[in-house]
């Protein structure tokens, strides 16, 4: 089969889509032809070497941690799934990639809804473990605010609906054009960057905060929400040295998995409450570009990759 692939750490030149052996469902998977398959910002890190000394990789590796595709092999002991059916998934977190491939097995999976196309499908699985892990952490929920910094983004973008459905009320921050793109989501947006202190006092304050842009601002974060205990980010590597939360979902450090959030965004999906935002849309042979656009972090919603 067909795989995006890298065999040495660099820029995006050392991509290639290569033909490597198919996977196969092991007990508790499935595996799915994929319609389309996700790129996050840890795609990116992860051929850079920018995680090398935090997550060691064997060489070569083949990318991408979600897909969206139909059902052709159901391992042992699975159930309430099978053959021809559409689904959704992540792929197994320990193994760092798979999924940009024609073939990928999933270890986590939902039913497609019916209301997301398949590129919307394919990157979604990804976004909302993440979003859900870190709202779960954060204690999000009823008569709660939360402050997403970069909510433009594609976790920020799926975090906002996830949090309003929750019953809180969110603030996003997000650059001077994308405003209205982040207020149709549902959250009151604002300007990312300095006076962010004073815009957010000026809408009332937050009670949590969490920053999908790791852009260098939790000092000013943990000053917002009142304690570092009510901060978590996504994407700052240095969150240790600010006492603020980095949850991750590989690694030693990982925190639990929220395999939970896949079936409740198919639900909120079906009744009209969720969707998933798509940056652009690249065939595999030119993922190079879908990888450059991820690393310009101004990509609006999800970028996502074809057969």
């Amino acid at each position: 089969m067909r795989a995006l692939r890298f065999s040495a750490y660099g820029p995006t030149s050392v991509l290639g889509v290569v033909d490597v052996p198919e996977p196969h469902a092991g007990p508790g998977q499935v595996r799915v032809a994929v319609r389309a398959s996700g790129v996050t910002p840890a795609d990116t890190y992860l051929r850079s070497g920018r995680f090398r000394d935090w997550i060691p990789l064997p060489l070569p590796h083949v990318l991408g941690m979600d897909a969206a595709g139909v059902v052709d092999e159901v391992g042992a002991g699975v159930a309430g799934v099978q053959v021809g059916d559409a689904v959704f998934g992540i792929v197994e977190l320990a193994g760092l990639g798979g999924a940009n491939a024609e073939y990928a097995v999933l270890a986590t999976w939902a039913r497609k809804p019916d209301s997301l196309s398949w590129e919307q499908a394919g990157g979604a699985a990804g976004n909302v473990e993440t979003a859900t892990r870190a709202l779960d952490r954060l204690g999000v929920g009823p008569a709660t605010t939360l402050l997403i910094e970069g909510a433009a983004g594609g976790v920020g973008t799926v975090a906002i609906q996830l949090a309003v459905a929750r019953g809180a009320t969110v603030i996003g921050t997000a650059g001077a054009g994308t405003q209205d793109f982040v207020a149709g989501l549902g959250a009151t947006p604002t300007r990312y960057g300095p006076g962010l202190r004073e815009r957010v006092e000026a809408l009332g304050g937050v009670d949590l905060v969490l920053d999908c842009a790791g852009s260098g601002s939790l000092p000013d974060l943990v000053e917002i929400a009142g304690s570092p205990e009510r901060v978590v980010t996504i994407a700052d590597l240095n969150a240790a040295e600010h006492g603020v939360h980095l949850s991750q979902s590989a690694g030693q450090h990982a925190d639990p998995p929220a395999p939970h959030g896949l079936a409740a965004a198919a639900a909120l999906a079906d009744e009209g409450r969720f969707t998933i935002p798509i940056a652009a849309v690249f065939p595999l042979s030119n993922a190079a570009a879908a990888h450059a656009l991820s690393e310009t972090g101004h990509a609006h919603g999800k970028i996502v990759l074809t057969p």
